[in-house]
């Protein structure tokens, strides 16, 4: 019988699901994923997405089952402008969204682009307004009233956005908040770590205390990856009942990027049995889409995405590998492949070898060597291995029985 750590798709720790830790869960009734890869993530250093190219990641974006996609900032060019009408156009499903600067002329572009909803940003702290854009206090609030109150008269879903609010002055932001929702207009507030300096232990704390001055409105969330903790403070977020979190396909974004929108489904999936509906097989098509558009690529074992993610060269692995690999692989990976894409978990040639690699590929390419032999073949492709710097391939391997066995 399945339990909700462990079923034929993965293999969680059932840790997470002790009453003691459920009991701190409080997730909203339905979580939305707020795609901001088209925006955000166009903003990491040296990546620019063509109209043709934010179409087709819409698309594929789309077919994941994204709930919202950002689909660009109408201001910054004709291109962007002409790319989110055509994704509007073509009714994919998601909801799309534009993203605007705190000034009524944005709004204005993001409205003719025929958006449902748009983001609205207001730098939010007192040493940012301050130093980054010299502004007095008084004209940040003016814009925020501003623009957000146009938003809502268009008809537009207004998200207000404040900038860097994670290193603000807690009382400050509060009462920003409070004046624009009073004053101005917002349908969603956003909390927005800029710089990722938020720790996942602040997460809940911030969010009780945004939820408790307007207490009427769902609450966003947009953390960066700075210290790595992009996923973790996202899902602290939602698990505190945050209603939505902004993310990007494989966490490209400004600087270290954004939350990845993979890490954060699967572990809603696996180890919070909250399963938000994305189609999770289509999570590595997707990511090696973007990559090739971004001209960026992931590390090559990173979790879900990457290339190498299954492929085993300690011989104490394959071992297990090969003793399982038929009816229980999950005893040896915490995922199944199929679940997000990827390729199946397979034995490689190197350094870290063991008898069991040997014996792997002698089988797998019809090979003899004897018993006496195969330590002998094992030392050789050590030594290979420390001459390339790095794996050996089939041909290097069949050359090493050649050679060993003669």
């Amino acid at each position: 019988m399945n339990e909700p750590w462990k079923t034929d798709r993965w293999f969680t720790s059932p840790w997470n699901f002790a009453p003691e830790v459920r009991s701190q869960l409080h997730f909203a009734k339905k979580i939305k994923l707020h795609d901001v890869t088209l925006r955000d993530g166009e903003q990491q250093a040296g990546i620019v997405f063509r109209k043709e190219d934010k179409i087709r990641i819409a698309e594929k974006l789309a077919e994941v089952g994204i709930h919202r996609i950002e689909a660009g900032m109408p201001a910054v060019s004709k291109q962007d402008e002409e790319a989110i009408k055509e994704i509007v156009k073509r009714n994919l499903g998601p909801e799309i969204f534009a993203f605007a600067r705190c000034m009524v002329d944005d709004v204005k572009r993001a409205v003719d682009c025929g958006v449902k909803g748009i983001v609205v940003e207001i730098p939010s702290s007192e040493h940012l307004i301050k130093y980054a854009y010299k502004w007095d206090m008084a004209k940040a609030i003016d814009l925020s009233v501003k623009a957000t109150t146009y938003a809502h008269e268009q008809g537009l879903y207004t998200v207000f956005f404040p900038i860097d609010c994670s290193r603000s002055d807690m009382k400050w932001v509060l009462d920003l908040l409070t004046t624009v929702a009073k004053d101005g207009w917002m349908d969603a507030c956003a909390i927005v770590d800029t710089f990722g300096g938020l720790m996942p232990h602040a997460v809940p704390y911030l969010i009780k205390s945004v939820k408790e001055r307007i207490p009427d409105k769902p609450i966003e969330v947009h953390f960066h990856d700075d210290f790595g903790l992009g996923s973790a403070n996202t899902l602290m977020a939602l698990a505190a009942g945050a209603d939505v979190a902004h993310t990007t396909v494989s966490a490209i974004g400004e600087r270290a990027g954004n939350t990845a929108y993979e890490e954060v489904a699967l572990a809603l999936l696996t180890m919070y049995n909250v399963d938000i509906g994305l189609k999770t097989e289509k999570f590595v098509e997707t990511s090696k889409l973007v990559q090739e558009l971004a001209k960026v690529t992931v590390r090559p074992n990173k979790g879900i995405l990457g290339d190498m993610l299954f492929k085993i060269e300690s011989g104490i692995v394959t071992s297990w590998w090969v003793n399982v690999k038929d009816e229980h692989p999950l005893e040896v990976v915490p995922y199944h492949w199929n679940l997000i894409g990827q390729q199946e978990p397979e034995p490689v040639l190197g350094k870290n070898n063991g008898i069991d690699s040997v014996n792997f590929y002698l089988q797998k390419l019809g090979l003899n060597c004897p018993e006496e032999k195969k330590m002998d073949l094992l030392q050789a492709i050590k030594a290979k291995s420390f001459e390339k710097k790095g794996l050996l391939t089939e041909y290097d391997f069949k050359k090493l029985v050649k050679e060993v066995v003669g």
